[in-house]
C-alpha cells in the first residue's frame, strides 16, 4: 500500500467517527438515545437497514462465494421482498401503536415478563456472537493479507465503533450509515468496472458473461427440492422468507433501525426501500466475484488465496510437495487461458460444435483446477492441523491489494472497514438497548431518572464492544464467513420468530405455553443442527442450514398449541372433579 492509500483509508474512516459523535452529541433522554428521537425519514431508515445487515462479510465473503460457487446464493433472498411486506402489514403497526422501544417489550405487553427475559437473552447470545464475527471477519483477512497483527486490528475497529455508538446511541449508528452506504456503494462499483476493463481487449462484458456461464458460474435458479442443497428457489422463498422474516421482524439491531421513524409511513416506506434494492444490489456484489473469476482464467492466480496458510506450507517438511502442486497449477493456468481463447473464437464464428466442445473443455480444466486446490488445502492441514484452508474470504482482497490502483486500494478497504463498523455498530447499539431496557431496567426494583438509564445503556452498549472485541480474537474463519453468520442466525431466529407469530395471530396462546414451548423448541433446534448439518453421523449434511428457522417457527407454534390445549384440559379436569 503507498501513502495515499493509507491518507484514504485513515481519513474515510475518521471522517464516520467524527462525524457520528458531532451529529448526535448531547442525548439526554431514553426517547434520543435509544429511540434517535424518532424523526428518522424513510431513505436514512432504509439505508440504515441495508447497512446494518451489509456487514464487511457481505462484501468479503460474497464475492468469493460466488468466485468458488456461482450465482446460487442470490437465492437465499427470494424470500425478503415477502418479509417485507409481512413486517410494513403487521409488525411495524402494533410496534408504533404501542410505542415500544425494544421487539421485546411488546412480548411482555401480550405474554409475561419470563418470555420477554428469554427471547432478550436468546437475542443477546446470538447477536454477541455475530457482533464478533463482524470484527473478526475483516480483521483475520486484513491481518493475513497486509501482515497486520489480528488482535490489535479487532480492538481498533471495536475501538472506533464504540466512540460513536455509545456517544450518540441509535442516531448515531443510523446518520453514520447513510455516509457508509455510500462509500460501500462507490467503492464496489469502482471495483467492478476495474475488473472489466482488466479483462483482454476482446472480452466484452457480454462474452465474460458467456465464459462464466460456460464453467457454470450463472446459474442462478435451482427448483431442486432437495432439502440437502443449501441454497434453492424452495429454500429461499420458504426457509429464506422466515430467516428475513425473524430478522427484520425480531431481531433489535433491525427492529431499531425503523422504530426511529418519524411515523409508520416513514418506517414502512424504509423497509419497503430495502426489499426492492436488497437482491439488486446483491446480485451485484455476487457479480462482482463473477468477474474476478473471469479475471482470473487470463491471469495468474495463487494455488491458495489466504497467503497465511501458504507460509505455513512452505515453512514445513511438505513445502517441495506444496511446489509441485504449484507447478501444476501454473501449467493449469496455460490450458486454462488457451480454453477460454478457443471457446472466445467458437462464440464469434457461431460454430455450436466448437463452442460445445470448447465449453467441454473448460469445464474439464476447472474441474481439474479444483482437484489441484483440494489437494493444496489438505497439504496444508497436514503441515499445520491449526491452519485455515478455507480462502474463499481471501479472493476478492488479494484482487484488490494485487490488481487495483493506488488510491482505489486505500478506498476499497476503507470500504471493508465502514461496513464492518456500520453492521458492529448496529448490534452493538441493540445489544445495550435490549441489556438495559429489556433486562437492567425491567427487573430493577425502584425509580430512576431518565439520565440513569441512558448511562445504562451507554455502559452496556461499551460491554457488549468489549465482548464482541475478544469475541472476535477467538474466532474461525469455518467454511464460509457469511454462511456462518447466517446458520447463527438460523438456529436462534425461528424460535423467536414462532413467539411473535403467537403473539401477533393466536390470541388464545398464553405466557406459560409459549414459555416451556420456546426452551424445548431452542433445546431441539440445537440437537437438529448437531446431527444433522454440522456433525452427521453419516459425515454427509442432511439438511440445509435455512430450513433451521422454518423448523423452529412451526415446532414452538405447534408445541405452545399442545401446552395451552394441556394446561385447560388441566383446568377444566380440575373444577369438573371440585364440583
Amino acid at each position: 500500500m503507498e501513502t495515499i492509500d493509507w491518507i484514504v483509508l485513515a481519513g474515510t474512516l475518521l471522517f464516520i467517527v467524527t462525524y457520528g459523535v458531532w451529529k448526535t452529541k448531547g442525548s439526554k433522554n431514553v426517547e434520543d438515545y435509544v429511540g434517535g428521537g424518532r424523526d428518522s425519514k424513510w431513505w436514512t431508515i432504509g439505508l440504515s437497514v441495508m447497512a446494518t445487515q451489509a456487514s464487511a462479510i457481505t462484501f468479503l465473503s460474497t464475492p468469493g462465494q460466488a468466485f468458488h460457487d456461482g450465482m446460487g446464493f442470490v437465492q437465499f433472498y427470494f424470500g425478503l421482498p415477502l418479509a417485507m411486506i409481512v413486517i410494513c402489514m403487521v409488525f411495524i403497526p402494533i410496534y408504533h401503536k404501542l410505542k415500544v422501544y425494544t421487539a421485546y417489550e411488546f412480548l411482555e405487553n401480550r405474554f409475561d415478563l419470563k418470555t420477554r427475559t428469554l427471547t432478550a437473552i436468546l437475542f443477546l447470545i446470538q447477536r454477541g456472537l455475530g457482533a464478533g464475527i463482524t470484527i473478526f471477519a475483516p480483521a483475520i483477512i486484513l491481518s493475513a493479507i497486509l501482515g497486520w497483527d489480528l488482535r490489535i486490528l479487532n480492538i481498533i475497529i471495536g475501538v472506533l465503533v464504540i466512540i460513536y455508538t455509545v456517544s450518540g446511541g441509535t442516531k448515531a449508528v443510523s446518520v453514520t450509515q447513510k455516509q457508509q452506504m455510500i462509500i460501500i456503494m462507490t467503492g464496489m462499483f469502482m471495483a467492478f468496472f476495474y475488473i472489466i476493463g482488466y479483462l483482454p481487449d476482446d472480452i466484452s462484458f457480454s462474452k465474460a458473461l458467456k465464459i462464466a456461464g460456460a464453467s457454470d458460474k450463472l446459474e442462478i435458479l435451482n427448483f431442486d427440492f432437495n432439502v440437502k442443497s443449501r441454497y434453492t428457489f424452495w429454500s429461499g422463498i420458504t426457509g429464506g422468507f422466515f430467516l428475513m422474516l425473524a430478522y427484520f421482524g425480531t431481531d433489535q439491531s433491525q427492529v431499531q433501525r425503523y422504530l426511529s421513524g418519524k411515523s409508520i409511513r416513514e418506517s414502512q416506506l424504509g423497509l419497503i426501500f430495502n426489499g426492492i434494492l436488497k437482491i439488486p444490489m446483491q446480485f451485484f456484489i455476487l457479480l462482482v466475484g463473477v468477474m474476478v473469476f473471469v479475471f482470473y482464467q487470463y491471469n495468474a492466480s495463487p494455488l491458495n488465496f489466504n497467503p497465511a496458510a501458504t507460509s505455513k506450507v512452505m515453512n514445513s517438511e511438505f513445502a517441495e510437495d506444496y511446489s509441485l502442486l504449484e507447478e501444476a497449477h501454473r501449467e493449469l493456468e496455460i490450458e486454462k487461458k488457451m480454453a477460454q481463447n478457443q471457446y472466445s473464437s467458437a462464440i464469434e464464428l457461431k460454430e455450436f460444435t466448437a463452442i460445445e466442445q470448447a465449453k467441454e473443455e473448460i469445464i474439464s480444466v476447472n474441474r481439474r483446477d479444483s482437484t489441484n486446490r483440494v489437494a493444496a488445502k489438505a497439504l496444508i492441514k497436514k503441515a499445520d492441523s491449526s491452519a485455515e484452508t478455507n480462502d474463499k474470504d481471501f479472493v476478492f482482497i488479494h484482487f484488490i491489494l494485487t490488481n487495483l490502483p493506488t488510491g482505489l486500494i486505500g478506498l476499497l478497504l476503507a470500504v471493508i472497514l465502514s461496513a464492518a463498523m456500520s453492521s458492529t455498530a448496529s448490534e452493538l447499539n441493540a445489544l445495550g438497548t435490549i441489556t438495559a431496557l429489556d433486562l437492567y431496567k425491567r427487573n430493577r426494583i425502584g425509580d430512576f431518572s431518565e439520565k440513569h438509564y441512558v448511562n445504562a445503556s451507554k455502559l452496556f452498549t461499551l460491554v457488549w464492544g468489549i465482548i464482541a472485541i475478544a469475541i472476535s480474537c477467538i474466532a474461525n474463519l469455518f467454511d464460509n464467513l457469511i454462511q456462518l453468520v447466517n446458520i447463527i442466525g438460523s438456529i436462534f431466529y425461528g424460535n423467536v420468530l414462532g413467539v411473535f407469530l403467537i403473539a401477533f395471530f393466536f390470541k388464545f396462546v398464553k405466557g406459560n405455553a409459549v414459555f416451556i414451548a420456546a426452551i424445548l423448541t431452542q433445546i431441539i433446534i440445537f440437537i437438529i443442527y448437531y446431527y444433522m448439518i454440522y456433525a452427521p453421523p453419516s459425515g454427509e449434511e442432511k439438511l440445509g442450514f435455512l430450513w433451521l428457522t422454518f423448523i423452529g417457527a412451526a415446532l414452538v407454534i405447534i408445541m405452545a398449541f399442545i401446552f395451552e390445549y394441556f394446561d385447560r384440559f388441566q383446568t377444566y379436569a380440575s373444577k369438573n372433579s371440585q364440583s
